[in-house]
Parts: structure tokens; sequence; C-alpha cells
């Protein structure tokens, strides 16, 4: 299902000897006793989620696809961004579907938010909200323009059976809100932060609402957790990377580039770089997580990684068989030259590019590479490579002696913001 290729990078000689540590760290993160602890429920989620929740959110989905045109997702952060990445990374950037899905709530930009509010004027509409206190300042200002929204367009008690909340099991501003007006409601867990909540009602529901397997990703993740619970450094790939990306920076390469050959897989980049960034980026500590899409950035910050200050290395997700394909026709004047390639499919060229980007790199450039591969993009292996990254970010993490699963920093931006807003109490 997965597959590690390390031979570009590190000698696995190398990794053994950090044998002491992953058998202390795993023993920390199996049995929840690390900096940050009561945050790891993600660790066990695989069997001990919810099941007659999933089999509501399932049955609502259902419901959603009937009966609406639109499902706006309303999040940030964590809340949002494992369900975009899922969505793209198995239907695509352009894709046909009877629910169009839209993301709100990320962003205070006055132009996006005043687009989409246009767009959904006269339309069938949902509103998933997703925030465990509920006043997460983006996604509540969002939340509050959509239910406005909604309830001009439809009344109060049709907006009530259209809005779907996602927040904590008993507490907060939003939990309150469900309980009065009587949304139905989903637990975003208090023992899992949002950068792992994916595998949660945070990334089902809206998952299922699309029209995708949430129980296939489920029983991948399932398969992931009973795959990494191993102190084998020889077999357990998981940790292999993790003590590579620790490797690296302890021989002076202070940037990990995340790889991908497809452009719908963008946004999995970019739930990597909120994952061990907001996880690692600590104490002056951590690796700069950056991303690209070949071939498209081979032809700007290619010339960068290729020949540029040598402090990155690359991690590349390649997914070998295509969920869809085009052959390359011939043409009678052959002008472009291509007539070479014709009868050839796409994916032939593509995996042309990474052998032939990947040799250019590792010998010319000298950057390592490792290299992630997957049979096959769908949602058993989504949720296989969510679980993997996650139990090698809490590994890797916590070699750097950090607590994972906070974010101080993050909390100073927003003081500073509120106390310029004129909020109370800043």
């Amino acid at each position: 299902m997965i597959k590690l290729d390390l031979t570009n990078i590190v000698d696995i000689n190398e990794l053994k000897k950090y044998q002491n540590d992953v058998e202390r760290i795993n023993k920390m993160i199996n049995e929840k006793s690390g900096p940050g602890n009561d945050f790891l429920g993600w660790v066990d989620w695989p069997v001990n989620y919810d099941k007659d929740e999933v089999s509501r959110m399932i049955a609502s989905a259902k419901y959603v696809r009937e009966n609406y045109d639109i499902l706006v997702v309303c999040g940030i952060g964590g809340s949002y961004l494992g369900a975009r990445c899922a969505l793209e990374a198995i239907k695509g950037l352009k894709y046909n579907d009877s629910l169009e899905i839209i993301f709100m709530g990320q962003t205070f930009s006055p132009n996006y938010v005043a687009q989409v509010l246009e767009y959904l004027k006269g339309k069938k509409f949902a509103i998933n909200v997703i925030s465990k206190s509920g006043t997460t300042t983006e996604t509540s200002i969002s939340f509050r323009l959509l239910k406005e929204l909604l309830e001009k367009q439809v009344g109060k008690d049709e907006a009530r059976k259209a809005i779907f909340a996602t927040t904590d099991k008993e507490k907060g501003a939003l939990k309150t809100l469900s309980t009065q007006e009587g949304y139905e409601t989903y637990v975003l867990p208090a023992n899992i932060g949002g950068r792992y909540s994916v595998l949660t009602a945070v990334g089902l529901f809206p998952l299922a609402c699309a029209g995708l397997d949430i129980q296939a990703m489920l029983d991948g993740a399932k398969e992931a957790r009973e795959l990494y619970d191993s102190n084998d450094i020889s077999t357990n790939i998981c940790y292999q990377y993790a003590l590579t990306r620790d490797y690296m920076l302890r021989h002076n390469k202070s940037v990990e580039m995340y790889v991908t050959y497809e452009p719908q897989m963008s946004q999995l980049s970019e739930w990597l770089k909120q994952l061990f960034g907001e996880s690692e980026g600590k104490e002056k500590k951590g690796l700069l997580p950056a991303s690209v899409t070949f071939s498209t950035d081979l032809h700007s910050l290619g010339q960068f990684i290729q020949d540029g200050t040598p402090l990155l290395f690359e991690t590349i997700i390649n997914v070998l068989t295509p969920n869809q394909d085009i052959v390359i026709p011939h043409d009678e004047q052959d002008l472009d030259g291509l007539n070479y390639l014709e009868g050839k499919d796409l994916a032939f060229v593509n995996q042309k590019a990474f052998e032939g980007t990947l040799k250019a790199h590792v010998e010319d450039g000298k950057v390592p590479c490792a290299v992630i591969y997957l049979d096959q993009m769908n949602e058993r292996n989504l949720g296989h490579l969510f679980y993997f990254f996650m139990r090698a970010c809490a590994m890797s993490a916590y070699l750097l002696e950090i607590n994972p699963f906070n974010q101080p920093g993050v909390e100073i931006y927003k003081r500073n913001m509120f106390h310029l807003l004129g909020k109370k109490g800043y």
C-alpha cells in the first residue's frame, strides 16, 4: 500500500543508532505519557472511534446530498485542511457531482468572503461549521454571515435543518448555540487537536457528503496503526521516515520540501505543512516544511532546488497509478515534434519526469531525496497515509524534546490582533 525508499537520503544503519530513542518514544506514544499526552486520542482512534456517530454522519450526508446543491464547510487550519486535501486528492480539481463543496471560514479576506456570499445567494446550501470552541475568529465571522444569509433565504426553521456543527461534546459557544437551535452535531474529541483531527467528524462528515467512502478511510488508518506500532526500525517505515527527518536536521538541513506530481495533491502538502510546522516549530527548533508541485514548479523553484543553497531535502509522494489517464495522439504535421510520444499515456510521461528529476537532483544537485510510493490514491490508502504522517510527526517532535500538540506561538499574533481590534481584555 505504501512504500518508503531511503536509498538517496540515508543509510538505514544510521537510523538504527536511534533504537533506544525509538523504544522510549514509542512507549510514550502508546502509554500517552509524554508532553501533551492529553492530546494523543488520535493514536487509537482508528479502533476506538464512535461507530454510531459514523453511521449518523453517513445518514446525514445522504440527506445533504438529496436536499442541497452546495455544502459550505466553515473552518480553519485542521478544521478544514484535512477535508479539503482528501476531497481534492481523491476526486480531483475538476469533478462533476450533484453536491458542490465550498470552503469558507479560513480567511479574513473581504474579497473571498464577499464573493462566496454573492455566489450562494438564491442557491440551496447547507453549512458544516467546525470549531472546538466556537470562538475562532475567522470561522465565527464567516459562520455569522452564512447563518444570516441562510436564515434570510429559507427562514429560521429550515435553516436549522441545514446547519451541521462539529464541536466539543460538552462545552463552548458553538455547542451552546447548537443545543439552543437544535442543530445536528458531531464531536471534535477533546483529546484530539485540530491538525490531528482529519479522521474524526472534522474531516469525515464533509467527505461523506462529497460521496467518499469514509469507512474505507478509517479502515486504512486502522491498518496503519497496526503496522506502525513497532520498535523494529528495519521494518517500521513510519519511524524510518521520522528518524530520517531528524537525521537531516542534525546534518545541516533546515527545510523539508514536500514534492508531488499531481496538482490535486497540493492541499495534501498544505496539510503536511500545518501538521509538521505547527507541531515542531517551537523553541527555535524544527524543520521548515515547504512544498512544490512538479513538473510545474520545475520551471521556477526547480532551479533553486537543483543549484541553490544546499539547505533542503525532498520528501516525494509518488502515486504510481492515476485515477484517470490520457493517451497522446498522432499529429500529421508533427510541428511540435511530439509524435515520438504518440500512443503513450500521460502517466508514463509523468513517471519519467519523476525519474529524470530524481536523478538530476540526487546525482548532479546532491539533494537528499526520500520517496514515498502509493500504488493508487483512494480512500483506504489516504486514511493509511494520514495515520502514517501523524505517527511520524509525534515521533519526530518527541525526538526534538518538544510538545507536538500545542502551538504557543500562534497565540501571540492573536493577542496582538485582538488588542488592535479593541476586544475586551486585550
